[in-house]
């Protein structure tokens, strides 16, 4: 499931909508990984209220990755039936906020990431373990 609905200059993992979870990935070789550590959407007085208590931690094969805080911009958000974060359809206009990590191109070959994030009471982690492809040449 990692490769569905992927653009073609960067690879996007998925958060959880809270909790914990654990999951494998494969990834192709030579692409960029943005990833969520904690993030959502709303008016700009709720992103303030989010991210003043926002912090995460990221690990790549055992290393600190520091996460990159994004306080506030507007998005598009497209929602769809049965989602549960819009509870509605349709499209509209929000403001996206939180921590993200964004990792270089990955050497081919096994590694772990491991994501944690919080803000009041939610909280994420994922493990990951990805699977890097060797670059097409």
């Amino acid at each position: 499931m990692c490769g569905r609905n992927q653009p073609h200059d960067v690879w996007f993992l998925a958060g959880t909508f809270g909790g914990q979870v654990t999951r494998s990935c494969e990834v192709p070789g030579g692409l960029p990984i943005a990833a969520p550590v904690v993030n959502t959407f709303g008016d700009a007085q709720y992103c303030a209220a989010f991210m003043s208590s926002a912090q995460g931690t990221v690990l790549l094969d055992g290393k600190v990755v520091e996460p990159e805080t994004h306080r506030g911009g507007s998005i598009t958000v497209q929602g769809v039936e049965g989602n549960p974060l819009t509870g509605e359809e349709g499209r509209f206009a929000a403001t996206g906020c939180g921590l993200w990590v964004q990792l270089p191109p990955l050497a081919p070959g096994a590694h772990s990431l491991k994501i944690r994030g919080r803000s009041g009471d939610f909280s994420t982690g994922v493990d990951y373990a990805l699977t890097v492809a060797a670059s097409a040449a």
